[in-house]
């Protein structure tokens, strides 16, 4: 229920601020009609981006989903390509310079690794796993670990090895 208030008062300073910028811009430009072709402009780029990011998004998911591939790359850029999409699709300036942002290579790449470790978090390990692929694991064998009963002595079916996740990319 908090994340629900939390994501109304987001919503409502949000529409505050956009109208601000609207306001702002209009005296900038001179006049509504400019401001309002502008609006246009940016709504129409979205809805074109919108049918655009959606058919490719679709189209590489199903493309890695039937070479046996992992799909929740494709699945996850796919979902920051139609995220930028619908806020430039949204009226105001705010959302359509987040939206451009999020289309920028450098930015929509950190913006889809957040969106796979939300996924990630969210979901089982297997289904993260049958989505995103198997974890990379980086291990190093410790120096005198050895088996549960304390001897140091190392064997190969009791030995413990220390490792890390590493993240991919």
């Amino acid at each position: 229920m908090r994340t629900l208030g939390v994501a109304g008062l987001a919503l409502l300073v949000t529409a505050f601020l956009e109208i601000a910028v609207l306001i702002g811009v209009t005296h900038l430009l001179g006049g509504a009609f400019w401001t309002f072709l502008l609006v246009l402009a940016t709504s129409a780029l979205g809805s074109v981006l919108l049918r655009r990011e959606g058919g490719r998004a679709w189209q590489r998911f199903r493309l890695a989903a039937a070479s046996g591939q992992a799909p929740g790359e494709q699945a996850s850029d796919g979902l920051v390509g139609l995220f930028a999409a619908v806020l430039l699709v949204i009226p105001g300036f705010l959302t359509d310079v987040v939206g451009l942002a999020l289309l920028v290579p450098p930015l929509r790449r950190l913006a889809r690794g957040r969106v796979q470790a939300y996924a990630e978090r969210r979901v089982s390990p297997s289904v993260a796993g049958d989505l995103f692929g198997p974890r990379r694991v980086r291990v190093q064998r410790g120096a005198g670990v050895g088996p549960r009963d304390g001897t140091g002595a190392g064997s190969a079916a009791g030995e413990t090895i220390e490792g890390e996740i590493v993240e991919p990319r």
